[in-house]
């Protein structure tokens, strides 16, 4: 199995997504977390289709949930753009080819059930798959191929199932998807 390094940085940033500093990964998320830098990426396939994953039960964060493709925070001097691609790497085993960061100023504040706080300042990459998913059990315990319409649906019909994040800027996102890939209705979920 693969898994991450303990002494983990990430950048904790203003609300402007500036950063202000630097804190390990391991003490960033608790009852009241400091604004720091993440993103969340979609993978589209040949046919269109978005890479959903829920997340491995034992993560810290919504264990259990259905989520985006994947998520990370880029450690301090690394560009989004090379964060997206490791994070892809390392919790889904894939290679990406075109990657667009379609909302760079999206950020949210949620907390779990367990207490815990996110507060991210979190661009929003999408991204098209170079190979298939070998996910790595440590982050991801289910994937699912599904069209646009179908996760509209299923958010829209079960919210709690799924994370805040996607459920926040999921409405805003569709706009940046291909259009053929936006409106699509065919079955997926």
């Amino acid at each position: 199995m693969k898994t991450a390094d303990a002494t983990e940085m990430v950048v904790l940033v203003d609300d402007l997504g500036r950063p202000v500093g630097e804190q390990s990964k391991a003490t960033v998320h608790g009852e009241t977390t400091p604004r720091h830098l993440a993103f969340s990426c979609h993978v589209l396939d040949a046919q269109g289709r978005v890479l959903m994953t829920r997340r491995a039960l034992a993560k810290k964060t919504w264990p259990g949930v259905w989520t985006n493709s994947f998520c990370g925070h880029p450690a301090p001097g690394e560009s989004l753009e090379d964060a997206v691609r490791r994070r892809a790497a390392f919790e889904l085993g894939m290679e990406l080819d075109e990657i667009t960061c379609a909302l760079p100023d999206f950020g949210y504040t949620a907390r779990d059930a367990s207490g815990v706080e996110e507060n991210e300042y979190c661009p929003v990459f999408i991204a098209t798959a170079a190979s298939v998913p070998e996910p790595n059990p440590d982050e991801v315990s289910e994937t699912r191929w599904a069209t646009i319409a179908d996760l509209r649906a299923a958010t829209d019909a079960a919210p709690w199932a799924f994370s805040p994040w996607l459920t926040l800027h999921l409405p805003e996102l569709v706009e940046h998807f291909p259009r053929h890939v936006a409106h699509e209705g065919a079955s997926g979920v």
